[in-house]
């Protein structure tokens, strides 16, 4: 009886062996997993432009609002945030970047705003091939938050911009995103989203709630209340106007 439950120990420790030796996933198996947690490559290449709208918290400032975010494919992107009656929006309509606020009114984007801008104009396209737009992809080692471990995949941009995507090992969806952003004075932060309240809509399933993190401290909150795809965005809606 010893020896044989001797025997049964030696086989565990054996197949724990085994699975420590197994190889790593590469970061493009990640990555194909990644775009099959949200709809899968034909669904995703099927979306053609995405509006998300919903409510907005800037905890910093003590206020709350609402907000409406268009993309379309592969590089156009629009925010529109409502705050007491003031009106702000916040664009990139493909080549350059622009603003409009009550305090300013309407200007060109430029430098470092432009460039964060642009890459968060990004839709999917540059997930599904990020070598069109000269971004790659390196698996980090795994860390643990809140007693979860997740798999780390580091994200570069062709300007060499950086940043730090942590997934969910059971999920493929990502929950969290680490990298650099611009504060409201336009000095550069460490910045943290945080994703929750994962929902199917339609085929893809999407996030309906992040918090921003800015050096460490709540910035922002947005809850998402609906998700519309293919409704024809035209260019123009995205084009600086006066």
């Amino acid at each position: 009886m010893k020896k044989r439950f001797t025997i049964c120990l030696l086989g565990l420790f054996l197949l724990g062996s085994l699975a420590s030796l197994a190889p790593a996933q590469t970061a493009k198996e990640i990555l194909d997993k990644m775009i099959d947690a949200q709809g899968g490559r034909t669904v995703l290449e099927s979306l053609k432009d995405t509006t998300i709208s919903g409510t907005i918290e800037m905890i910093t400032m003590g206020f709350s609002g609402t907000i409406t975010m268009y993309q379309k494919e592969p590089n156009k992107m629009r925010m529109d945030m409502e705050f007491m009656g003031m009106a702000i929006t916040q664009a990139f309509d493909g080549e350059k970047g622009w603003t409009s606020n009550p305090q300013t009114g309407t200007m060109e984007l430029s430098g470092k705003q432009n460039e964060a801008m642009m890459r968060q104009a990004l839709g999917n396209d540059a997930t599904l091939n990020p070598e069109k737009y000269g971004i790659t992809f390196a698996v980090k080692n795994k860390e643990k938050i809140q007693d979860k471990e997740y798999l780390v995949l580091e994200q570069t941009y062709k300007d060499g911009e950086k940043v730090t995507m942590y997934v969910d090992p059971a999920t493929y969806l990502i929950y969290r995103t680490k990298g650099k952003a611009l504060d409201q004075m336009g000095g550069e932060v460490e910045s943290e989203s945080v994703f929750s309240e994962y929902r199917k809509v339609g085929n893809t399933v999407v996030a309906h709630a992040m918090t921003i993190f800015q050096s460490g401290a709540e910035f922002l909150k947005m809850s998402f209340s609906k998700v519309d795809y293919n409704t024809g965005l035209q260019d123009s809606l995205f084009k600086m106007t006066r």
